[in-house]
């Protein structure tokens, strides 16, 4: 059983859980958000590059300003209709003002980042190794849910979320601070040669940068011999998706599929299962 502090699971996950559900509706600002902030200095930038005054100043748009507020209407959300999950359940996804539909996304990254708030405190216990895991988790799922949306990997969180790999293995906690050097220089570089080849052969870049930057922290976070099962998984899964995609929608082939939702997804099994996973891959090839 894992680390618990002497609790009973039965009291305790059901809290994480909801606390899951808490964190995962403050990811929804973050997935929705951050790109729009980001944008918004972009644009600003240029234009001071370029010595040129924007035409209308933009409304200042942050992680925790303005309060929320439906996208179709303007009209503020009640507290009591920001309930994570139920909310959207009473509502019938719908506004309360308007009655514009409201996007899954928001159930959905609800419902599982507690999911998966509450395997990793089930998995790893309340520990220090398991708080990391839960920050580990929230990030690849705010970052799964804007490159999803957007095709973008923001370095507001690819970069930290590096860094932090690093200092977190000072002290081997998910793996030797060389082998975390190591996974963070070789999860870069593994991607950054894929991507020239790629480039040289076709003229067209097959993926972004902030791939590249996702992947060195995966491997900062896992070690370098966790980076080789992360790209099977990930490019299997990307594979399996984008044919589906093709076949069940039509999907054109030469729309991109944004990658960093499988590194993402690849990464956290990794994190859970890596150890196993690869143990067993050696055993069946002998």
């Amino acid at each position: 059983m894992p680390d618990l502090m002497g609790l009973s699971p039965a009291k305790v996950l059901p809290v994480i859980f909801l606390f899951g559900l808490m964190i995962g509706s403050f990811l929804n600002v973050v997935i929705y958000r951050l790109p729009l902030q980001l944008s918004t200095a972009w644009k600003r930038d240029a234009l001071d590059f370029l010595g040129m005054e924007p035409e209308l100043h933009p409304g200042k748009v942050n992680i925790v300003f303005p309060a929320s507020h439906c996208p179709k209407c303007g009209a503020e959300v009640k507290p009591w209709h920001n309930i994570p999950l139920l909310s959207y359940l009473l509502l019938k996804g719908k506004c309360a003002s308007c009655a514009s539909p409201i996007s899954l996304q928001y159930p959905l990254v609800e419902f599982v980042c507690a999911l998966m708030t509450t395997f990793v405190v089930y998995h790893f216990g309340l520990t220090t190794e398991g708080m990391l895991a839960l920050l580990f988790s929230w990030a690849l799922l705010a970052l799964t849910g804007i490159d999803f949306n957007e095709q973008l990997l923001p370095d507001n969180i690819t970069l930290p979320l590096l860094w932090l790999g690093l200092l977190v293995n000072l002290n081997n906690t998910f793996t030797s601070l060389e082998n975390a050097v190591l996974g963070a220089v070789l999860g870069y570089l593994s991607l950054w040669w894929i991507f020239w080849l790629f480039k040289l052969l076709t003229g067209k870049e097959g993926m972004g940068h902030g791939d590249f930057k996702l992947l060195a922290a995966l491997g900062a976070w896992l070690g370098w011999q966790q980076l080789l099962l992360i790209i099977l998984l990930s490019s299997l899964v990307g594979a399996i998706v984008g044919i589906a995609l093709i076949l069940m929608t039509g999907r054109d082939r030469q729309i991109p599929i944004p990658f960093g939702p499988y590194l993402a997804t690849a990464g956290w099994i990794a994190l859970v299962w890596g150890e196993q996973l690869t143990s067993g891959y050696l055993s069946f090839f002998g």
